[in-house]
C-alpha cells in the first residue's frame, strides 16, 4: 500500500543536502563578486567609471587590464548568481512539495486503517470500571474505560456473562491470559496473568457487562 518516491521520478529526486550544497554555491559567488568589487573599489573607478581620459585617451592612472577583468568576472558572475538563486527556489519548491505529499500520503494512509480497523473491530462484550494500583491488571496495562473484545478464550461470540469471565480467572492462576481491548477507537493487546497480591481477587479490577 505504500507509495515511494522511486515510481513518481525517474531522475534523483531533491534532498536538504542538495539545497544546502547550493546555497554554499551561492554564498561562494558572492564571496567573489565582493572581491572584485573590492577591487574595482582599490582602482577607484567603481563598475560605471570611465576608463579614457578627457581627451579620449586611456587612463593611465588606473590598471585597465585589472579593471576589465574586475567587470567583466563581476558580470558573469551575477549571470551565475540569478541561475542559482532559481535553482536554489526549485529545489526548496521541490522539497517542499515532496513532503506535503508525503504528509497527505501518511494522512490518508492512517484513515484508511483507522476506518479498516473499525470495520473489522467485533462490538465489546465488557468493560473495565475500576482498576486497583499494584495489581495484576494494573501491571498489564489494563485501563479504566477499556471496552473487553477478548479475555482469554472468552470472546464477543460466546460470552454469555461475568461468569464466564470468573471461570477463565480460576482456571488459569498464574499463567498469562490474553485480554484484548478497544481504547479510542484502537486494539490493544496486553498479557494477563491471573496471580495472589496484597489486594482482594487474582486481577485487582473490576469488569462489568456491556448492555446491547
Amino acid at each position: 500500500m505504500k507509495m515511494t518516491g522511486e515510481n513518481s521520478s525517474g531522475n534523483s529526486e531533491t534532498t536538504m543536502d542538495d539545497v544546502k550544497n547550493l546555497i554554499k554555491k551561492k554564498d561562494e559567488i558572492e564571496e567573489q563578486i565582493k572581491a572584485y568589487y573590492d577591487v574595482l573599489e582599490d582602482q577607484g573607478v567603481g563598475v560605471e567609471g570611465p576608463l579614457v581620459d578627457a581627451e579620449g585617451f586611456p587612463r593611465a592612472d588606473v590598471n585597465l587590464y585589472q579593471i576589465r577583468t574586475a567587470r567583466h568576472n563581476i558580470s558573469c558572475l551575477q549571470n551565475d548568481h540569478k541561475a542559482i538563486m532559481v535553482e536554489i527556489e526549485e529545489a526548496l519548491h521541490k522539497l517542499h512539495a515532496r513532503e506535503k505529499a508525503k504528509r497527505e500520503q501518511d494522512e490518508a494512509e492512517a484513515q484508511v486503517e483507522a476506518m479498516e480497523q473499525q470495520v473489522t473491530l467485533p462490538p465489546p462484550f465488557a468493560q473495565v470500571d475500576a482498576v486497583t494500583q499494584g495489581s495484576p491488571a494494573c501491571g498489564a496495562g489494563l485501563r479504566v474505560g477499556d471496552e473487553v473484545i477478548e479475555f482469554g478464550s472468552v470472546n464477543t461470540r460466546n460470552f454469555q456473562n461475568l461468569q464466564n469471565i470468573a471461570a477463565v480467572v480460576q482456571h488459569s492462576e498464574g499463567k498469562p491470559l490474553r485480554v484484548t481491548v478497544v481504547r479510542d477507537g484502537q486494539k490493544v493487546q496486553m498479557s494477563l496473568t491471573p496471580q495472589r497480591w496484597s489486594g482482594r481477587g487474582l486481577l485487582g479490577c473490576n469488569i462489568v457487562p456491556v448492555q446491547r
